[in-house]
């Protein structure tokens, strides 16, 4: 009945219709209104058709109503992924949002007017949403407040503008004061001029109770701390059928047994799932054999199983700043599909034959065993680039990072792009606090897996390609025009040559030209915030940020379920349909989204108080500081010691008075003729940390020495808005 109706709707000559119509139109009987009601409201509820004036149906298209997910920035506004792969993403204005929340899926009304002329196809499309499909979430954390008339929680997430109300907490285990975190269960919330009400479920604490600052991501973001029991019976079921910590030998059977090639693996410090191996070496004067073995990770969790169902429902692994939030149980995750050195592991591989160039010659896909030889870190691994080898392994490492960097010239030549950041690493004290900040760059040792892993990557997607068989991909959609534009005037004015930013050859000419400029690093953020976010779906239309036409993850299935996916289309042992495909792929994008935006979060809890309690003991710390974004009322640093951004208040520097130069972008003191502009590197410490709004102010301590010529001054300074922390 369903595909009648959709069918009906689709044809061209139809005319919407009410549910008499309908009745007449599929031929049923009157006595079967109630049966098509009940295939017309769930349609209704996807999305799928709209019912309009005078109780007509139509499909949600024809009326420009289309259904999508909503993701909301911390300024507001909000971006609907349509679930038509065919349509463009939308932006919806903060006053458009009506009360969609975060990660809702909503039905919006396409903004449509005059049709564009020619050169504009590529605008701004802005939709209003209309209703709320399906709540993403129904709880949120927050601090619990008081006023004279009532209760009100604060929500931690800044992209809820509104303080939910709340009756006194009853019946959950603990008293709620005062300044608690608290978990709120959401009552309907009819319009977004009022404040929408709740239910205290839960009382997590005091926010500087130890342990509450992660409790409270975990419940933000729906993290789960512990597995279900049948989950752990599966996994332990699995690890005491093999006493020795090894697989079985009717296991090792039909695999290709490479235990004796020199596998290694190279992974962090703090790493215990190991996804990957490498083995290298030469097989004649000028070719080369790389084998990328990867966990098979689908020996152990088989479609339907209770582990394959958690592992689909958490999609990733997620890594807060305290702990680790596996994907699937540590029987398997740290044991028996991690390639431990000295033990026998299970692995799928992807065995290229090289060219002394770094050319693939041939690729081939089999199940193995191996027997890594040795667990290297990054850091032991650079210490050995930086000298002679001393043994057999060392030598294999060496010739590993000659192949890698050929591959990687190839890489960027072909038009991948440079876009790599050094990172921040928070590393605790036994109570939690932060005890230092290491910075993670991504030198020769990172570079060396990478490059590989990139390898296997692409040539299992264009063998699943080839084979035609539905699986999921990683694509990275190309920016639109308008945001390369916008970010070429910027660049512009800078006096900074830049080409059309359409041709690929003209954004890494760009990008080349910024990492040789003070300025670089701070447009070349801007660049990064113009680009499209990566994502899974079952269209391999390529990766734009890696110039790949065929690109997929196969390579850490200890932690990504993606990745499972693929191994289990590559080598035959599950065929899903392209509809159960898409239903994962975008699954899978939003629980990769709530781990990236929960990791940041539990960053920034340790982060806020680290600085808070520099505030409160009065020894403020020195950062060095790039200068990010201007305005009349303050600037924006990125602080790369700290892994976050903040603003200078202009009212916080005490001993001149800066006037903002719009046309220059930049500011000038009246009395000591000091210039700050983007791109400057500046000294701050923290002045202010907002831990409801989640944003930091710094307080200049050393200005940019460069003077601006002398000329009269116009304009006075006058402080704004406060703007948002950013997150690189």
């Amino acid at each position: 009945m369903e595909e009648k109706i959709l069918q009906l709707f689709g044809r061209k000559d139809y005319t919407p219709l009410n549910i008499p119509q309908l009745l007449q139109r599929l031929r049923l009987r009157p006595n079967q209104q109630q049966e098509l009601q009940g295939f017309l409201g769930p349609l209704e509820q996807s999305g799928q058709i709209a019912r309009i004036k005078g109780n007509r149906y139509i499909r949600s298209l024809e009326a420009d109503l289309i259904p999508g997910v909503i993701r909301i920035n911390r300024q507001g506004k909000g971006f609907l992924q349509p679930e038509d792969p065919g349509l463009r993403e939308m932006m919806i204005p903060e006053s458009a949002t009506s009360t969609a929340l975060h990660g809702d899926r909503v039905l919006v009304r396409r903004d449509v007017g005059p049709t564009r002329s020619r050169g504009q196809g590529d605008a701004e499309i802005t939709a209003t949403v209309i209703r709320i499909l399906e709540r993403k979430r129904t709880q949120i954390v927050g601090t619990l407040q008081q006023s004279q008339q009532f209760y009100f929680v604060i929500p931690d997430d800044p992209r809820i503008p509104h303080d939910v109300y709340v009756p006194p907490a009853r019946d959950v285990g603990r008293p709620a004061n005062i300044g608690d975190k608290v978990v709120v269960e959401l009552r309907e919330w009819a319009s977004r001029h009022t404040n929408p009400e709740g239910e205290i479920i839960e009382v997590l604490g005091a926010p500087d109770e130890e342990g509450v600052d992660m409790l409270s991501v975990l419940r933000q973001y729906d993290l789960p701390l512990h597995f279900a029991k049948n989950v752990l019976q599966e996994a332990n079921a699995m690890a005491k059928a093999r006493p020795l910590g090894e697989p079985t030998e009717e296991e090792r059977a039909g695999r290709i047994d490479c235990r004796q090639d020199t596998v290694i693996t190279i992974d962090p410090d703090d790493a215990k799932d190991f996804d990957d191996a490498i083995c290298l070496q030469s097989v004649s004067e000028d070719r080369w054999k790389l084998w990328v073995h990867i966990a098979d990770v689908s020996q152990f969790v088989s479609p339907g199983t209770a582990l394959d169902e958690e592992a689909r429902k958490r999609g990733n692994s997620t890594y807060l700043v305290d702990r680790v939030i596996p994907m699937l149980p540590e029987a398997l995750s740290n044991e028996l599909c991690s390639l431990k050195p000295n033990v026998d592991r299970l692995t799928k591989c992807v065995e290229f034959l090289l060219s002394s160039a770094g050319d693939v010659l041939q690729a081939k896909f089999f199940s193995a065993v191996i027997h890594s030889k040795r667990r290297f870190t990054y850091q032991e691994v650079l210490a050995i680039l930086q000298r002679l080898p001393s043994d057999p392994i060392e030598s294999m490492v060496h010739q590993a990072h000659e192949m890698a960097q050929k591959i990687r010239r190839k890489r960027f030549k072909a038009g991948s792009l440079d876009l790599d950041f050094p990172e921040s690493k928070i590393r605790l004290d036994p109570r939690g606090r932060i005890e230092r900040i290491d910075r993670l760059e991504n030198d020769v040792s990172h570079q060396l897996i990478e490059e590989f892993m990139l390898l296997a990557n692409e040539a299992v997607a264009a063998r699943l390609m080839g084979l035609r068989r539905p699986a999921i991909y990683r694509i990275h959609e190309p920016p639109t025009e308008k945001r390369l534009q916008e970010f070429r005037e910027d660049v512009l004015s800078h006096t900074i040559p830049c080409g059309n930013l359409g041709h690929r050859p003209e954004v890494q000419k760009l990008l080349t030209k910024l990492n040789t400029l003070p300025i670089g690093p701070a447009l070349k953020i801007g660049f990064l915030k113009s680009l499209m976010r990566a994502r899974y779906a079952v269209e391999p239309i390529g990766h734009y940020g890696l110039s790949k036409v065929k690109y997929t993850h196969f390579t850490s299935p200890i932690r990504r379920y993606a990745d499972l996916v693929v191994h289990r289309a590559l080598f035959g042992e599950s065929h899903a349909s392209t509809g159960a495909l898409k239903k994962i792929a975008d699954h899978i994008s939003d629980t990769e989204r709530n781990s990236s935006d929960a990791e940041r979060d539990s960053k920034e809890v340790k982060l806020f108080a680290f600085l808070k309690e520099q505030l409160r003991s009065g020894e403020l710390q020195r950062y060095a500081a790039l200068v990010i974004d201007m305005r009349n009322f303050g600037f924006f640093v990125d602080v790369s010691g700290l892994g976050l951004s903040g603003l200078v208040h202009l009212s916080s520097v005490e001993d001149d008075f800066f006037v903002f130069e719009p046309t220059r972008n930049q500011l000038v003191g009246r009395r000591t003729r000091r210039v700050i502009k983007i791109g400057d590197n500046v000294t701050v410490q923290i002045a202010k940390v907002d831990t409801f709004k989640k944003q930091v102010d710094f307080r200049l301590v050393e200005a940019a020495p460069e003077k601006a010529p002398r000329r009269p001054l116009k304009g006075r300074h006058r402080e704004e808005q406060r703007g948002r922390a950013i997150r690189r």
